[in-house]
């Protein structure tokens, strides 16, 4: 049997994760804050998992529907995500253009890939890495509340550009579709129970 560092479940600790706080297991309340606790949370995977399918279903509705339709002189246009990206690097704004792409695009789906790979190696068991899932969990789940730039922008604009006759904007109906895919994705790694993955290396490597 080969070494390795105990988890808190292995000591008889439960640690409360709205808090932080970490007490023997026994209770079901934390004694710091009273919220419920769980040593690991039930059906972590398939809440994750679910919300994580939600996510890719908006996410095709979301980059191939207007997300901002723009009024000028009676003359309607739509843009989608990557439409309005490539007009605005057609006009020089390269900055702004690869901002929106990487937030709007790269991001999401960079977090949808990551968190359906964590879900994977959890449920498969694999002994890998489990220093750089833990780190990439974590990155996953900060970086993902920065998707939301490109509706800020529209946001902004719906509010700034009410010319009455002469130019107006308002959301397209990827914006809901947008908004829905950051909020599964968000809701999938909360409900992703990262001490899985050190549960999973653990159990592995003392049936050696």
């Amino acid at each position: 049997m080969s070494e390795y560092a105990q988890t808190a479940v292995e000591k008889g600790l439960v640690s409360c994760r709205l808090c932080g706080n970490v007490d023997l297991a026994g209770s079901n309340r934390c004694s710091r804050c009273g919220a419920r606790r769980y040593s690991r949370t039930p059906r972590s995977i398939q809440k994750s998992l679910a919300w994580l399918i939600v996510a890719i279903l908006l996410y095709i509705p979301a980059n191939a529907l207007p997300i901002m339709d723009t009024t000028q002189l009676g003359r309607s246009t739509t843009s989608t995500i990557i439409g309005g990206a490539v007009s605005l690097w057609e006009h020089g704004s390269y900055v702004i253009a690869a901002i929106i792409i990487t937030a709007s695009v790269l991001v999401p789906l960079a977090k949808i890939g990551s968190l359906a790979w964590l879900c994977l190696t959890v449920i498969q068991k694999r002994v890998c890495a489990r220093k750089e899932r833990s780190f990439l969990f974590h990155v996953t789940e900060i970086i993902g509340r920065w998707s939301m730039i490109d509706i800020f922008v529209v946001a902004v604009l719906v509010a700034l550009v009410q010319l009455e006759n002469i130019m107006s904007i308002t959301p397209g109906p990827a914006a809901l579709s947008f908004c829905g895919v950051v909020i599964a994705t968000m809701f999938s790694a909360m409900s992703f129970d990262s001490r899985l993955i050190w549960d999973t290396q653990a159990k592995l490597e003392e049936g050696k």
